[in-house]
């Protein structure tokens, strides 16, 4: 410490008052619950505003039964033996049944079922 800095107080300390302070302590915790009801607010519309700015980049991928679709040849093989002059997507596949939005059963247009479940991000609609 600088001895200037010991010898001269700050504006704060210089006029500090006990009976003052007290009584802005006072009507702070009075204002509590109010600054804490404007915060609750302030971050719900920070929610929205964050959730609107997310959403608008989504995109929907409507699938219904029937539809035919690619399968990500890359989740297909989890080996990773295709190289990679391999196609990126194989099929294309009929949507068997709709276990839950965004999930989806597959068949081959030969009527035969692929095993697993598909997630809507590994698959993308075939047009003809």
């Amino acid at each position: 410490m600088i001895p200037v800095e010991i010898g001269m107080h700050s504006h704060r300390v210089v006029h500090f008052n006990e009976a003052n302070n007290e009584e802005g302590l006072r009507n702070l915790l009075d204002l509590v619950e109010e600054l804490r009801d404007k915060v609750t607010i302030r971050v719900a519309a920070y929610q929205q505003r964050a959730s609107r700015c997310y959403n608008k980049r989504v995109n929907p991928r409507p699938l219904r039964k029937g539809d035919l679709v690619l399968r990500n040849a890359a989740i297909a093989d989890p080996t990773g033996t295709r190289g990679k002059l391999a196609p990126n997507w194989e099929g294309p596949y009929m949507v068997k049944r709709v276990l839950r939005p965004g999930t989806f059963k597959l068949e081959t247009l030969g009527g035969r079922e692929i095993p697993r479940a598909w997630n809507a991000e590994q698959l993308r609609k075939y047009y003809q």
